[in-house]
């Protein structure tokens, strides 16, 4: 898949990450909590300041690490905190769970959002500077989803390089944006070994047939004219992947669709367990009863029994 991997790392305009960079970082603050350390942190991200949670576990030792993406939900004052348990929906705390079980968990803010906003006191703001950090880009030939994956990827890079990880178990999940994030950021990057896609997994095709909304990140000029997201799934096999979608949910609405054309292409590795897919009934957001149960168990501990985590976690 190296060669359609190229094509859409081309279109977007970002380079496929083929050493590790030395990614610096200052902590601005360090609180332990039950189980795990959380530390902020800042680092550059091509001439952009970046604030991120660090949670490091009790034991550092050839630790599995993770980047968590975090959700839109139209909610620019939520980033890295809401991931981390510390603001909004408390089903979103995926990063002190993992953190509990062995994890090294990075959490950064996206574009845009909690700590990455210009002017969080002017209200109705946030939704203008982040279409104009749309727009910006596109009149000047680029386009925002080549930041959202520079940054990412210089997040993989910063976990890649602490000692204490092991490079080989590097995962990343999210939901719905965030889960978006995760499709283009594991078909491009080939260090991470593991991935948690929820809310996220629709074809360009559907919604456009559907009438349903383009995140900002996602405008791509000229992508839908020769791939889809299904073309995201096929790069990142043979790869572990999860996808978790609902009935009801009009950003995963043909997830199944997506994991019924990639496995082939599993199946030509023979590692067609490496694909999962997790479908409920219900709608975007995450109820208590269903989606919950998946991400804080399926992806939590599934994912650390497939990357072979050893029991000291």
């Amino acid at each position: 898949m190296m060669g359609l991997r190229e094509e859409i790392a081309k279109i977007i305009g970002v380079d496929l990450p083929n050493s590790e960079s030395n990614i610096q970082y200052v902590v601005l603050e360090s609180i332990k909590e039950e189980g795990y350390t959380r530390q902020l942190i800042e680092y550059d991200s091509y001439g952009d300041k970046v604030r991120a949670y660090l949670l490091l576990p009790e034991i550092l030792e050839h630790n599995p690490a993770i980047l968590i993406n975090h959700q839109h939900n139209r909610e620019h004052h939520l980033g890295k905190s809401e991931v981390c348990g510390l603001a909004g929906n408390p089903l979103q705390a995926f990063g002190p769970v993992l953190a509990q079980k062995g994890f090294v968990v990075l959490a950064p803010d996206s574009i845009c959002f909690e700590d990455r906003r210009k002017d969080p006191m002017v209200e109705g703001f946030d939704f203008w500077q982040h279409f104009d950090e749309m727009c910006y880009r596109i009149l000047r030939g680029e386009i925002l989803m080549k930041k959202v994956l520079d940054d990412a990827m210089n997040g993989i890079s910063l976990l890649a390089g602490l000692e204490y990880v092991d490079n080989k178990k590097i995962g990343t999940l999210g939901h719905s944006y965030g889960g978006n994030t995760v499709l283009f950021l594991s078909a491009l990057d080939e260090r991470i070994s593991f991935s948690c896609a929820s809310g996220s997994a629709c074809t360009y095709k559907n919604r456009m047939q559907n009438g349903v909304g383009i995140e900002m990140a996602s405008v791509i000029p000229g992508f839908a004219q020769k791939y889809d997201i299904d073309d995201l799934v096929a790069c990142i096999a043979p790869r572990h992947l999860l996808i978790v979608s609902s009935d009801d949910d009009k950003y995963s609405k043909d997830a199944s669709y997506i994991v019924q054309k990639v496995s082939s292409i599993y199946m030509e590795y023979d590692k067609m367990s490496h694909l999962q897919h997790k479908r409920y009934q219900g709608g975007h957001v995450f109820s208590l009863h269903q989606q919950q149960k998946d991400m804080h168990v399926r992806c939590e501990f599934r994912l650390a029994m497939k990357m072979n985590m050893q029991k000291r976690y």
